[in-house]
Formats: structure tokens, C-alpha cells, sequence
């Protein structure tokens, strides 16, 4: 089976994307693996098809690296923005289906914002803090972020007793000066990844909740693959609304890749 297949990445998270409109493509966890996989497939943090769905126009289906459909991905759902604009089914402006619901998409020059879901809660604990922002989020301050074991201690944390079963992305942050820096391990590709938008979401809104934004409404946020910007709307203490993640979504190239059938 030869597969059309466009790259794109979001800060370094990077992404194997596939038009599936006319709904013949159904793909194993282990071809996405393999499409996924940096030495033997094209190399990825995550693939996703952009599909029809009535009333929107598209629908976002995502899978992490590890073959699994996964839950929302804030940087994927800003590249496949730019796809459905590529492909000619969107102007500035879109609106798309995700697994956790409706977004809303706008795209400037080479910045694409993606409407983010409401958070109405953030769980404090002795030394972290714990959100859904589309993807399950634990939150934890460090000094020296930049220095910091992400792999080893972001492991440790996915894969204790509360979280084991079914996981969670771990972002560690620390303030410096005017801008928030935030790494993230990810579930689903098990590692390290240069920038995660649900993550960089939650970093934010905790961050606002501490007094620690780099702006009244906003958050600009670095990542190991770039820069991001959080904006949104605040009530209460750990209540926010028209949340906003900004930032670029880059074309990387287009290609075609043999893989055998299901």
C-alpha cells in the first residue's frame, strides 16, 4: 500500500499527517508505529487524519507514536489547521472536531490559535498541580529546568501507582524573567518531546494561578522547539475560559511511503 502523507511540525513536535476524506484508510497500531518510527517510517511525534464530519469542517483523529488514538493534541490540532488550509477547506478560520469536543481555529500569516476547552479545576498537591486541558497534565515547578532529568523523572511519574494505568504528560516549569520555560514527557511516545500544546496550556493556567503569567491575560511560554503564547480569560482562581494557544505550525514536506497492508 503506497500512503500520501504531509509533515508538519509545531515548535519540534512534529507530526505525520493524512487526508482521509474519502474514509478508505484504516490503519493498525502497528503501521502507525512503523510511520511513526524515526529510522525505519517517516518519524514523528504523532500522525493524525484530517476526515469530513458533518456540521464542521473537518475532524481531527490522532494517534500518538505509540499506535494508540490519544486525546487531544494542542500543537497537532494547530498543524492540521494549516493542512486544511493547504488543501483549500478553510480560509482564515475553522472550526473541526477533536476528541474532546469542538474547537475553533484562526489562522494569521504563519500563526495558527487554536481554541482550547474551558478548565474549571486545577488539583493543587504537596508539590504539583493537575489539570485536563484536552490531555491530562501534572504540573510541577523546578529550579533549573533546563538541567532537569526529563526523561528519568518524568517516567517515574507517568508510571507510579495513581497514573501507571492509564498515564499522564508530566511538564516541569520554571519562571525566568519575562517568560515561562516548559518541558514536557509525553504518554503515548514515552519521552521527551520538544513542545506539547495541551502541556503548554496547562503550564500556563498554572502558572496564572500562581501569579506567575508573564502577562494580565497571557502567557508567553518557551519550549525546547520554540515559542508559544497562551492567552485567556480568568475567574476565579483556577478557573479559566477563551483559552487561546498561539504559535507557528509549519509545513515541512510532502511525500509518499510504501507500507504493507493490514
Amino acid at each position: 500500500m503506497i500512503l500520501q502523507f504531509y509533515k508538519y511540525q509545531g515548535t519540534g513536535n512534529d507530526f505525520v499527517l493524512i487526508d482521509n476524506r474519502d474514509m478508505k484508510l484504516s490503519l493498525s497500531v502497528e503501521q502507525i508505529r512503523l510511520l511513526c518510527d524515526r529510522r525505519f517510517g517517516i518519524g514523528a511525534d504523532g500522525l493524525m487524519l484530517l476526515e469530513l464530519e458533518p456540521g464542521v469542517d473537518f475532524k481531527m483523529v490522532y494517534f500518538n507514536s505509540d499506535g494508540n488514538e490519544s486525546s487531544m493534541c494542542g500543537n497537532g490540532g494547530r498543524c492540521i489547521t494549516a493542512l486544511a488550509a493547504r488543501l483549500g477547506l478553510i480560509g482564515k478560520e475553522a472550526k473541526f472536531l477533536a476528541v474532546d469536543g469542538l474547537h475553533e481555529a484562526k489562522i494569521e500569516n504563519d500563526i495558527v490559535s487554536l481554541k482550547m476547552n474551558d478548565v474549571r479545576t486545577i488539583e493543587t498537591g504537596s508539590d504539583f498541580y493537575f489539570l485536563d486541558t484536552g490531555s491530562p497534565h501534572y504540573v510541577k515547578f523546578v529550579e533549573g529546568v533546563a538541567h532537569t532529568d526529563v526523561f528519568s523523572e518524568g517516567s517515574k511519574i507517568r508510571n507510579n501507582e495513581r497514573f501507571k494505568e492509564t498515564g499522564t504528560n508530566v511538564n516541569f516549569i520554571e519562571k525566568l524573567d519575562d517568560v515561562l520555560f516548559v518541558r514536557t514527557y509525553e504518554r503515548g511516545v514515552e519521552d521527551e518531546t520538544l513542545s506539547c500544546g495541551t502541556g503548554v496550556t496547562a503550564s500556563a493556567l498554572v502558572a496564572a494561578a500562581r501569579g506567575l503569567a508573564t502577562g494580565k491575560n497571557n502567557c508567553r511560554v518557551k519550549t525546547p522547539g520554540g515559542e508559544l503564547n497562551v492567552k485567556f480569560d480568568k475567574v476565579l482562581e483556577n478557573t479559566f475560559y477563551n483559552i487561546w494557544l498561539e504559535g507557528p505550525a509549519t509545513f515541512v514536506f510532502k511525500g509518499e511511503i510504501e507500507i504493507a497492508d493490514n
